[in-house]
This record gives C-alpha cells, sequence and structure tokens, in this order.
C-alpha cells in the first residue's frame, strides 16, 4: 500500500468527471488499499478517486472510525468500517438535512451545506457484486459529498457565490502568499 497525493483546489483535474470501472482486477483492488490508507492518514471520512488523479467512479467512506494517541507515532485507528462504492446510482432521495462539511481537497474550509437525509444507493463492491444499500445521517451525507467529486464538483460549488467567492479568494491569496514566501527563499 501507498499513501496517494489529495489534490487539491482549484487543481483542474477535481473537475473531470469520472469514468465507469469496467475492469474489477487487481488494479483497481490495490487503488481501494491506497485510497483506504490515504484517506485514514488525511485523515477523512471519505475519499474519491479523482481526489488522487485517477478519473474512476470509485468512492471509500468510513464514518465509523475514530483515532487515539496524541502523535503519529502512536497514533491507531479503532472501529473501522471501510466502505467501498464503486459506480453508484442513487436510486431514491428525500427528506433534507444541513451538516458542516469540510474536504481534503479544499483544506481548512467548512461550510453548511444542504443535502438529502435519506438515500437508496446501487453500487458495486471491489469484487464486481452489486450492492443495495439504504441509509441516512453522516454516512449519506459522505456518499453524496464523493459522488459530486465524480461528477466534478466541490462541496463549495453548492454555497451561496458570495460564501464560494470568498473561499475562493482566500485559496488564492494564501496560494500567492506560499509563493511570494518560497520566491522570498530562493532568492536568498
Amino acid at each position: 500500500m501507498a499513501l496517494l497525493n489529495i489534490l487539491t483546489f482549484p487543481d483542474p483535474f477535481l473537475r473531470q468527471k469520472a469514468v465507469p470501472v469496467t475492469d474489477f482486477n487487481t488494479e483497481l483492488k490495490k487503488l481501494v488499499k491506497d485510497m483506504l490508507e490515504t484517506m485514514y492518514d488525511a485523515p477523512g471520512v471519505g475519499l474519491a478517486a479523482n481526489q488522487v488523479g485517477v478519473a474512476k467512479q470509485v468512492i471509500v467512506i468510513d464514518v465509523d472510525y475514530d483515532v487515539a494517541g496524541e502523535d503519529e507515532d502512536s497514533r491507531e485507528l479503532r472501529n473501522q468500517n471501510p466502505k467501498v462504492i464503486i459506480n453508484p446510482k442513487i436510486l431514491k432521495k428525500d427528506g433534507a438535512t444541513v451538516f458542516k462539511e469540510g474536504c481534503l481537497s479544499v483544506p481548512g474550509f467548512t461550510e453548511e451545506v444542504s443535502r438529502a437525509k435519506h438515500i437508496e444507493l446501487e453500487f458495486y463492491d471491489e469484487n464486481g457484486k452489486k450492492q443495495n444499500l439504504e441509509t441516512d445521517g453522516l454516512l449519506a451525507i459522505a456518499i453524496q459529498h464523493e459522488m459530486d467529486h465524480l461528477d466534478g464538483k466541490l462541496f463549495i460549488d453548492r454555497l451561496s457565490i458570495s460564501k464560494k467567492n470568498l473561499i475562493k479568494s482566500k485559496i488564492k491569496k494564501e496560494r500567492n502568499t506560499k509563493f511570494e514566501r518560497s520566491r522570498f527563499h530562493v532568492e536568498l
């Protein structure tokens, strides 16, 4: 297993639509393992393949785990319950809920996002077996969030124009500041 690089906004790859998986092979299983390791290391509760530069409809999610230990050397994951969701399709959704979301591809920002409260989902596992899932709560929110990634969308796209523009300008300012600092150090 290997840690993958998580792409961050405004990387244009994040705007690509992912394509369905057609080969359920060892390469796919390795991708799933690497994505899970990357998600847990980040740490996050979900990760879509296009967040790590792979334009395939693959999602990993774990809303149940917790982390024990203060520093990286003593860190221990507990209560892991990973879900692998490939080629997902929402069959039904109803209700509405608002949840303060963040994203590994938009680090440092959280905002309230409205999502369906309850979803019914059809997908495949990493072995190519068709699955159905009916869920609500954090798992339903996380699935919808990650499915947005597969469509080339970020949670900030669901915000008002003013909130979205504020986050974009803060990210741009932060990137420019980092660039200026790195340029300054190179010139010394």
